[in-house]
């Protein structure tokens, strides 16, 4: 393994980079995969006892990050509430360019930040996944799509009507720990007038501070962004949240991470007038009707296994129709025993090391009791593949559970699962068999993605008629592909909370304010009262 160059990342509050004796460090997934080496037990002593310097020498050790006081902490809250105003001022265009300028910001460092994420663990394909969606997002298409959003003019006889998207303020975005380069998506929320309060979480610190000093705030800069407009903070989670839930200052609070604290969050948010955005955990469904095409199909649900199944938004269980279910599942089964463990910095495995195995090896239990059905997979490996009671990585599951009854109580059916297992639900034939197979998609309590795969238009289109649950449907195509215009983010449910829809950021920070501007002199009351 090459040595890499370690950078330190300040905190940037308020137009300044600022310093602290506290640091937080970003490490390889090397302190994973060879947990008992040497070097492992070096670094545990360092972190204790190591200057420095000796750190930054380690070879697991990517960067280091100050830690930010709470008194910083209020400092960027601080900076975040002066910029708002300043931010307002601007015209939408000098806003939209900062935007334009991360586009380019993300091509030119795309080969360094793919490096950074493969040493975060991230296999090399779903590094090269997550850019695209970034670069989705701030391409010079998808920015005049936001444009046309966030101001349009109407006219009539007499009046100019104008709808334009007034910001909510103070805007505080918390990644998910797993995937912290998506949370720059939120950042969308600049371009409504929006300033940001950014934490980079501490266990995962690299790619994402990287990206904020690298090409975020140089962007800002070079266009004049008044100071505050992002501020980049690292601390203690809890710490942080608290204090953004109860600061005067904050407006709304951008969540990524679980259902049980994005959902008790929201709560909080609207006890205190805040509004909450939520990116939460996911169940999402795939229905597969009996003309589907399988090569294509199984291509696809075999993304549920991509990152071992640890990304909110990969499909989770499949509805397959009993006349093409057992081709399914046989050709699931193959391509399923085709993935094999590998070094995220050195393959191209679509494996990812899997740390919750407890809940992996109880709900896999769990599930075979309530009447599912093992077609392969289940065991702990190591990074060879062999089997390893303690291995880091988890054979792709597979299971089969015979009815909508039954699945309705099989965990790895009804819960969110965050480790490499897809179910397949395989109900009974019937003649109302397609408004059953809608009804157990609507009845999902999470709502990130379904998808659908047929070749009958009529099916095409109840599918995307009448799936109500989702903050996104796709048909004959790839789960987890991003394509241009689609937010990428945003769902009903417990992924997206009480509001939760399909999340484009410049919106869902924002609020509709409709202007009549009068073209014509016409007597108020008679516009009211009529002519006298």
């Amino acid at each position: 393994m090459t040595q890499t160059a370690v950078r330190h990342f300040p905190l940037y509050v308020g137009g300044e980079r600022i310093d602290t004796d506290e640091r937080a460090y970003g490490m390889s997934v090397r302190t994973v995969l060879d947990p008992v080496g040497a070097e492992t037990a070096r670094l545990s002593r360092l972190l204790r006892e190591g200057s420095e310097e000796e750190l930054h020498a380690h070879p697991y050790v990517l960067c280091s990050v100050a830690l930010a006081t709470p008194e910083l902490g209020n400092a960027a809250l601080r900076a975040a509430a002066d910029a708002v105003p300043l931010l307002q001022a601007m015209t939408l265009e000098d806003r939209l360019g900062c935007s334009e300028d991360l586009y380019s910001g993300f091509l030119a460092h795309r080969e360094e930040l793919a490096r950074i994420l493969r040493m975060e663990g991230c296999p090399r394909r779903l590094a090269e996944a997550q850019l695209d969606v970034l670069e989705h997002l701030y391409r010079p298409d998808g920015l005049e799509h936001a444009r046309s959003q966030l101001h349009q003019e109407i006219t009539t006889d007499r009046h100019r009507i104008v709808l334009q998207r007034q910001p909510d303020g103070v805007v505080c975005v918390a990644p998910a720990a797993n995937t912290p380069l998506l949370g720059l998506a939120a950042l969308l929320v600049v371009s409504t007038g929006n300033a940001v309060v950014i934490r980079v979480p501490r266990s995962c610190a690299t790619s994402l501070s990287y990206a904020l000093h690298e090409i975020i705030i140089p962007a800002l800069e070079k266009r004049n962004a008044p100071p505050g407009t992002l501020n980049v903070v690292c601390a203690d989670f809890e710490v942080t949240l608290r204090q953004w839930v109860e600061s005067p200052l904050v407006d709304t609070v951008y969540y990524f991470g679980s259902s049980e604290h994005g959902l008790a969050l929201e709560r909080q948010c609207v006890e205190r007038g805040k509004r909450a955005i939520l990116e939460l955990s996911g169940n999402d469904g795939v229905l597969v009707w009996r003309d589907a095409d399988l090569g294509y199909a199984t291509a696809a649900l075999t993304e549920a296994f991509y990152a071992s199944g640890q990304l909110c938004f990969s499909p989770k269980y499949v509805v397959a129709h009993p006349a093409i279910a057992d081709e399914l599942l046989d050709r699931l089964a193959v391509a399923a025993s085709e993935l094999r463990p590998g070094d995220p910095e050195l393959s191209d495995t679509v494996l990812s090391p899997v740390l919750r195995s407890t809940a992996f090896n109880r709900c896999l239990k769990d599930s075979l009791a309530a009447g599912a059905t093992k077609i392969c997979g289940g065991r702990q490996v190591d990074l060879r593949g062999e089997p390893d009671p303690r291995g880091l990585f988890i054979e792709p599951t597979v299971l089969r559970v015979d009815g909508f009854e039954r699945a309705a109580a099989v965990p790895a059916v009804r819960d969110e699962t965050f480790f490499p297992l897809l179910s397949v639900v395989v109900p009974e034939d019937c003649p109302d068999l397609l408004d059953r197979g809608i009804e157990f998609l609507n009845g999902n309590v999470y709502g990130l993605r379904n998808s659908l795969w047929t070749e009958d238009p009529e099916v095409i289109r109840r599918f995307t008629a009448e799936v109500r649950n989702g903050g996104t449907l796709k048909v004959n195509d790839s789960h987890l592909g991003h394509a241009p215009f689609l937010p990428g983010l945003g769902g009903t449910g417990h992924s997206g909370g009480t509001h939760g829809e399909a999340a484009y950021p410049f919106l869902r920070a924002s609020r509709l304010q409709v202007v009549a501007i009068a073209t014509t002199r016409t007597d108020p009351r008679e516009t009211t009262l009529g002519p006298r």
